[in-house]
């Protein structure tokens, strides 16, 4: 048996019910029946004859970047942007969305968190603003089909064979990093090539690349050419760290502040202690009200927010500094860490920053995120030289 959804073929995962037999694997997404070939789904497409516009000139690293993605797609090849965070890689894929629309093709961008597809969806839709541009994620799935459709990795389950290209961002996040159901379903949605995106590659997209199974495109420069932020890294004990947050809260006043912590419960006690001394709010999966509070803190309505490694992708604040509290703690891998300073330092405006790694002890994680930062520094560096 097999299942022609997430690939399953161990019998153990397959179930009985009135006679037919589901796969039990992927059943989350809705029953398949076993060794029933899936029928692809139809959507709208047209020629798109109009043009995307950004808020800035591409540089030239961009443009080349750009243009070497669009030349291994059409031949037929999966794309793997590698680029640092804040190097511009979504404003990289506009030209080969803008190619694929005027084929009469269907364009699919998914990504692994929720708060990240609407922001991608919103970029979207101010570059191509004759487009609709749609968001499927939780609370948005009354509309699923658009001119350009953002979403989930879980909602593509709804896509079977609907994307000529399909765009993935932060490959290497949870959940889709490792699960072999989502690949499986991401896999199924696109009938034609995959361009991917991350910061941080996984084992398993450096492995493809140097098997040439995907074409590797480099971008470490940053658009406004400054080097990405180092954090400072300050060994202390616990209660010493408590004290430290509150300091430095203090000092980089008024400038706002991402404060990352490992857990929901820590960013509760956080919010007790912070707002009786400055402006804050914090978020975390399972609140309700996230959406608002981080447009509100984008919207500059308060100096801090307390959050968890929700947001360590995809949110961009101009002038902001972060604060990793006990960055030592598991859930703050190397690439998690990556990401959380990634945020430091991104707009033209103010492309400087301070990042603070705050931890009882520098783990491998830690180590390891502040040499990639400072490998990525110095390989903008020596193209500058060798340029010069």
């Amino acid at each position: 048996m097999k299942c022609y959804r997430c690939q399953n073929t161990d019998p153990k995962y397959f179930i009985l019910d009135h006679g037919v037999y589901y796969c039990r694997k992927c059943i989350g997404f809705s029953r398949v029946e076993a060794d029933t070939p899936l029928t692809p789904v139809v959507l709208r497409t047209f020629r798109y004859t109009g043009a995307y516009h950004l808020k800035y000139e591409l540089t030239p690293s961009q443009k080349e970047a750009s243009s070497q993605a669009l030349a291994y797609l059409c031949a037929g090849k999966d794309v793997f942007i590698y680029a640092a965070t804040g190097a511009g890689k979504t404003e990289i894929t506009f030209a080969s969305i803008r190619y694929y629309l005027s084929c009469g093709k269907k364009v699919g961008f998914a990504i692994s968190r929720r708060q990240v597809v609407l922001e991608i969806r919103d970029r979207l839709q101010e570059a191509f603003s004759d487009l609709h541009v749609i968001a499927v994620c939780q609370g948005y799935t009354t509309v699923t089909d658009g001119d350009i459709i953002v979403c989930t990795m879980h909602q593509l389950y709804r896509y079977y064979q609907a994307f000529d290209l399909l765009i993935m961002d932060e490959v290497d996040a949870f959940p889709y990093v490792g699960n072999s159901v989502l690949e499986a379903i991401a896999d199924g949605a696109c009938k034609g090539q995959k361009l991917l995106l991350s910061a941080t590659p996984d084992e398993k997209s450096l492995k493809q690349m140097a098997a040439h199974k995907m074409e590797r495109i480099t971008l470490f420069e940053r658009p406004h050419k400054h080097p990405l932020i180092i954090p400072d890294v300050i060994e202390r004990p616990i209660w010493i760290q408590w004290i430290l947050v509150v300091y430095y809260c203090l000092k980089w006043q008024p400038k706002q502040i991402l404060l990352f912590v490992p857990t929901k419960q820590i960013a509760f006690f956080f919010y007790l202690i912070l707002s009786h001394i400055l402006s804050c709010s914090y978020v975390h999966s399972s609140k309700e009200d996230k959406d608002e509070i981080i447009q509100a803190f984008r919207e500059g309505k308060f100096q801090v927010l307390i959050c968890t490694t929700l947001l360590e992708r995809g949110i961009t604040v101009p002038s902001v500094q972060v604060i990793v509290y006990r960055a030592d703690h598991i859930v703050f891998t190397s690439a998690s860490l990556i990401q959380i300073f990634g945020r430091v330092g991104r707009s033209f405006q103010d492309p400087t920053g301070k990042g603070l790694c705050l931890c009882r002890s520098s783990t491998k994680s830690i180590k390891t995120c502040i040499v990639q930062l400072f490998q990525m520094n110095q390989s903008v560096q020596s193209a500058k030289d060798q340029s010069n």
